[in-house]
């Protein structure tokens, strides 16, 4: 059977208790809702943490106590964001990798972002994948145009990424690309040989890129980063009731639920 990744972002940067009550902010309650999602089936935490008002920080501390709760519960692979939050500087962004996580996101090029913008020049991803290498962190290359998977093979080629590399292929952000099974595949078409990757569906997005992921070959991503709803007006109890219908859905496909170390195993990670 084919191993099926399913990861959770399950709480972002934008995302608000007034989106959905049930979104963690505190490294407790984020910890928390790791541990449910772990249970549901998630075997990689996409991690961004919050300050004490809610809103998004790269504190290094606010990491350093949400990975180690997250550790005393579960051994999920924590990926942690180096995408951050609107607004923030590359050095910002950068500095959870100095943690050690397993993975971290390497944004592969400069995103429209609604009517903000994350800037993310080629200088700014070499200096992100020469950190990464720097503390042994795999990268999840994360691109949200074409464009940018043609930025990460650039990368390959300057000797900064080694190919074939894991992408996280986002869709739905207002300002990118839409979601479309057309889009996927054409995209899917550029991807060094071999290489691994993930939908990520936002709104309305997140479950028609889950099933097209699954009938393409790919990982699935879920959680309230993505999208806050299980079904149109009725928002998600917890992001493990959305980890679930992930789980459900990949089981009933033939396939299989990848634990954490089947993870460490497809992409060679060092435990932490």
């Amino acid at each position: 059977m084919r191993q099926v990744i399913i990861t959770c972002a399950v709480s972002g940067a934008e995302t608000t208790k007034e989106n959905n009550p049930a979104v963690p902010y505190t490294p407790q309650e984020i910890a928390d809702s790791a541990y449910e999602a772990y249970r549901a089936g998630a075997s990689i935490l996409h991690l961004h943490v919050r300050d004490r008002q809610g809103k998004p920080t790269q504190d290094l501390q606010v990491f350093k106590e949400t990975i180690e709760l997250v550790r005393a519960k579960c051994d999920m692979v924590i990926e942690t964001t180096t995408g951050g939050a609107v607004g923030m500087s590359a050095e910002e962004r950068l500095q959870p990798v100095t943690l050690r996580p397993e993975m971290a996101s390497l944004d592969c090029g400069t995103t429209n972002f609604g009517d903000d913008y994350i800037v993310n020049t080629l200088p700014i991803m070499r200096q992100f994948a020469r950190t990464m290498r720097e503390y042994g962190v795999c990268p999840t290359l994360e691109c949200f145009d074409i464009s940018h998977i043609f930025s990460a093979r650039q990368l390959m080629k300057e000797g900064l990424l080694d190919g074939p590399g894991y992408f996280g292929l986002g869709f739905n952000i207002p300002g990118s690309l839409p979601y479309t099974p057309e889009l996927l595949a054409t995209a899917l078409r550029y991807l060094p040989e071999g290489a691994q990757w993930t939908a990520i569906g936002i709104s309305r997005a997140c479950l028609p890129a889950t099933l097209g992921a699954l009938a393409m070959g790919g990982h699935l991503r879920v959680g309230f980063e993505d999208n806050v709803y299980y079904e149109r007006g009725r928002l998600a109890k917890s992001n493990a009731e959305l980890v679930e219908r992930c789980a459900n859905i990949v089981r009933a496909c033939g396939d299989q639920v990848a634990t954490p170390d089947d993870v460490r195993r497809m992409f060679n990670l060092r435990r932490p």
